[in-house]
This record gives structure tokens, sequence and C-alpha cells, in this order.
């Protein structure tokens, strides 16, 4: 049985991971720490309900749990990974804005044999988008990276449109020029630049987590899209981390590294 603490639990995707552990046989949640909402209810996945606390310091000390999931924020995030790493816990990580360097110094500093595992995204199909547009990268260079995202997302470009377009970026053997930038009628209407890729990005009520990368080529187009429809569509890749942390170590980023064995 894996004990596993989720921190933002009381958020939209938190509720879902909750819930979703709850269902398993082999895991459980041993507290859901949301400082702003403790002593909400939230649905344990069996049921019943779980109440949120605020504290995750006490929670680890009080129940010694293997695993950290954390959803919450990026001003949150960094504080609630050195709690969660010195106490050797390992870490399953949602929330974007920490950039690897920060990760990796956070992670040194834990217990050796401790695992802090990163995914931009964890819905399977995302990952298997970034799979086929670095395939497509390799024949079609030109290309253009459109992310749409809630109107609540704290960051732009989304962590998934970064790592794409690095993904991209190693694999395509030409960079084309992205015309147009010298003659914006609006600064920005061109996207901003991520290692030399394009990256739109939108935000809006109503829509959850979205990318289509768009390639062009003489006299053809091609383009590759993932659309989170339901918050429950990141759960089963965040139950495949929780299981694949305990046998790993050091800094893990992306649901491409478990996947592949």
């Amino acid at each position: 049985m894996i004990d596993v603490v989720v921190t933002g639990a009381a958020g939209k995707v938190g509720r879902e991971v909750v819930k979703a552990i709850g269902q398993t046989s082999d895991m459980r949640v041993v507290a859901a720490v949301d400082p702003g909402q403790a002593g909400m209810p939230v649905d344990d996945g069996k049921g019943g309900e779980i109440q949120c606390v605020a504290d995750l310091g006490v929670s680890i000390a009080e129940t010694n749990p293997a695993v950290m999931v954390d959803f919450t924020h990026p001003s949150a995030v960094e504080g609630n990974l050195r709690a969660a790493l010195a106490a050797g816990v390992d870490c399953v990580v949602g929330t974007t804005g920490l950039s690897e360097g920060s990760l990796r110094a956070l992670v040194s500093d834990a217990p050796d044999g401790t695992c802090l595992f990163m995914a931009p995204n964890f819905a399977i199909g995302a990952v298997l988008m970034m799979r086929f547009a670095a395939q497509a990268a390799r024949y079609m260079p030109h290309v253009e990276i459109l992310e749409l995202h809630h109107d609540q997302k704290a960051d732009a470009p989304s962590g998934t449109a970064l790592l794409t377009a690095e993904i991209i970026a190693n694999a395509r053997q030409t960079v084309p020029s992205a015309p147009g930038r010298e003659t914006e009628l609006a600064e920005g209407a061109r996207g901003a630049l991520v290692d030399n890729v394009t990256v739109h990005s939108v935000r809006l009520p109503g829509l959850v987590a979205h990318q289509e990368v768009l390639f062009g080529g003489q006299g053809q187009t091609l383009s590759i899209r993932h659309d989170s429809i339901d918050r429950t569509s990141f759960t089963p890749g965040v139950l495949m981390a929780v299981e694949a942390v305990g046998a790993r170590s050091g800094l893990v980023i992306g649901l491409d590294a478990l996947m592949e064995g």
C-alpha cells in the first residue's frame, strides 16, 4: 500500500487526484492538504469524504507518506517540495512554473534515493501528441504551437508548450525563419519564441487544457492536437507516476520517461 499526501486537494485537479487514488487497491490518501480550504471535505473515492488540513509539515510528520502529489500554484509548490523532499518523501508534481535548475537544486538536498518527478502534462494523449510532433518536425520544420487553457492558469506559455518546443527544437534539423515579427501592427501578435519555435497562448473561461501543433510545408499542412475536456484525463498519468517514483531517484521530467519503462 502506497501512502500519499495530496497538496492542493481542494482544487479542481486535486479533488480528482484524491478520488482516483481512493479508488485504487494499492494506494491511499493519508492526508489532503489545502491551506486555504482547511476543513473542507473532498470525495475520498470510496463513497466517503476526507477533510482538508492546512499544514503540510504536520501532515508529513503524522502520516509518514511515501509520496506527495502536488497540484497547487507556482507560489506554493517550492515550499511544499522543500518540506516533502527534506523528509525523504518522493514527489509527483503537476504544478508548473519552476525551472529545471530550481527542481534539480531542490532534489539535490534530499536524502539519497528520493525522487522528484515533474510532468507539465499528465494526460497520456498529450505525451503522444508531443511524440508525434517530434516525428513530424524531422520532415516539416516550419511549425507553430497554439496552446489554450482556462483563464485561471498562472503561467504562459504552458509547461506543455515549453516542453513541446524543446522537443521540436531537438528533433528538427533546420530552423526556418518565422516571418512577420518585423511588421507586427501590435506587439506580440506573432507570439513568443521558445527554442526558436513560435508559441501562442490563449486564456479563456470554459477551456481546460488544449494544444495544437501546426506544421506547414509545400502545398500542405499538418495539425496534431490534443484536448483535455475533463480534468479526469490527468489521473491515469498521476497514478502511473505514484506507482513509479519509489523505484527511481533524483529528478525525472515528463510522463514519457515512465511510458518508456
